[in-house]
């Protein structure tokens, strides 16, 4: 097999166990941000706060299950990369609350491209691997 068939599959094998384990991540973190906002938070704040402790909890999901890394000393770069994923997110939902949209919906719809922008940034940043 080429490398360039080999590099092909390897992203598509991790960009499908991305989606898995993203999909119980974002579960975890969307429930985290709703039930934020049901309690009166901003949605800023809302979504700090379901940022910051949803990170741990990826971390070790995405290292371990999606890119098969258990090196700790890579939080450094997953926490940059996790601010910068809540800093598209907040305006991902000002744009969508432009629109008329509420805070839950927003959210939610926010989602779809923050899931792009975070598994590129963890796949060629965090979890980068020489071929």
């Amino acid at each position: 097999m080429s490398s360039t068939k080999q590099i092909n599959r390897l992203i598509k094998d991790e960009f499908l166990r991305f989606i898995i384990v993203g999909i119980l991540n974002t579960i975890f973190g969307y429930l985290i941000y709703a039930l934020f906002i049901y309690f009166g938070f901003h949605y800023v704040w809302a979504s700090l706060f379901a940022t910051i402790i949803g990170i741990s909890f990826n971390f070790q999901t995405i290292g371990r299950l999606v890119f098969r890394n258990h090196n700790h000393k890579l939080i450094f770069r997953f926490v940059l990369v996790y601010i910068i994923v809540f800093l598209s997110g907040i305006v991902f939902i000002w744009i969508f609350k432009s629109f008329g949209l509420d805070n839950y919906v927003s959210g939610l719809i926010a989602l779809v491209p923050n899931a792009i922008i975070s598994f590129l940034l963890n796949k060629f940043y965090v979890y980068r691997t020489t071929i």
